[in-house]
């Protein structure tokens, strides 16, 4: 039996990424999942790859219903919901996110939308979900290093920075107001990581050597997916019962690099 057993546990953004390889290292500890993904393909792999006991479903984590049905349909399929784990983000800087001087207000809103209002959304229904239970729960969110150790060289989008800045404000007030509630909520800081969203970055020869200097554990190298994997699940499962409101950067030791 693993640390997850009889837990019940949407993702929001589970299909690609981290939030695939969270997916299957839930499945592993013995949880039972609704994964949700925006692009129809990826969701119907990562159905095929999670197997019986998660359902993939198609949705756009900006929708304010998607996050809704997503944990209805948990609660009808397994007969509860116990957690929330909302990965679902990304760059704006093909909708006009960077410096402050080039950056549109297209580009702040649209970074915004994809990266804090559809985080909200999730986190209210979990919360709701949870009170019309009367029972407590955990909601996990991905924040990024970016929200408070920048890096003005290669990595200088100022909206994904305010928006994951603003994740972390968000997720520490909702923990200390639901605490009473016995609801948690802790965020997970990622620095760079070799997903989708990461391919400008993972391409680029000049950002690599600087990973190698930014990023020095193992050798220098930029994050893999299953790196966040092992806290994901300890702040999914009871290990973390009297743990709320907490930051914790999983990223090869970005945040105290001098470079």
């Amino acid at each position: 039996m693993g640390i997850l057993t009889d837990k019940k546990i949407v993702i929001i953004g589970g299909t690609t990424g981290i939030g695939l390889a969270a997916a299957s290292a839930f499945i592993a500890e013995g949880a039972s999942l609704v994964v949700v993904g925006r692009k129809k393909e990826s969701v119907e792999e990562a159905g095929q790859l999670l197997g019986k006991n998660a359902v993939a479903v198609n949705g756009d984590a900006i929708d304010p219903a998607t996050a809704e049905q997503a944990i209805e349909q948990c609660y009808e399929l397994y007969g509860g919901f116990d957690g929330l784990y909302h990965v679902a983000g990304g760059s704006g800087r093909k909708m006009g996110d960077g410096p402050l001087h080039e950056l549109t207000l297209e580009g702040w809103n649209k970074t915004m939308e994809l990266n804090l209002t559809s985080l909200m959304l999730s986190n209210q229904a979990a919360v709701k979900k949870f009170i019309a239970l009367h029972k407590g729960g955990t909601i996990l969110n991905m924040g990024s290093v970016l929200g408070f150790s920048p890096s003005p060289v290669f990595f200088s989008t100022h909206a994904y920075a305010a928006a994951k800045s603003a994740v972390i404000g968000f997720s520490k007030s909702i923990a200390a107001y639901y605490a009473k509630h016995n609801i948690r909520v802790n965020v997970i800081a990622p620095a760079l990581v070799e997903t989708a969203m990461a391919q400008r970055a993972a391409n680029d020869e000049q950002i690599r050597r600087f990973i190698q200097l930014k990023q020095p554990l193992d050798g220098g190298r930029i994050g893999h997916p299953d790196d966040t994997n092992g806290l994901a699940v300890y702040f999914m499962s009871d290990l973390s019962a009297f743990t709320t409101g907490q930051v914790v950067a999983v990223d090869g030791g970005w945040s105290i690099s001098g470079q």
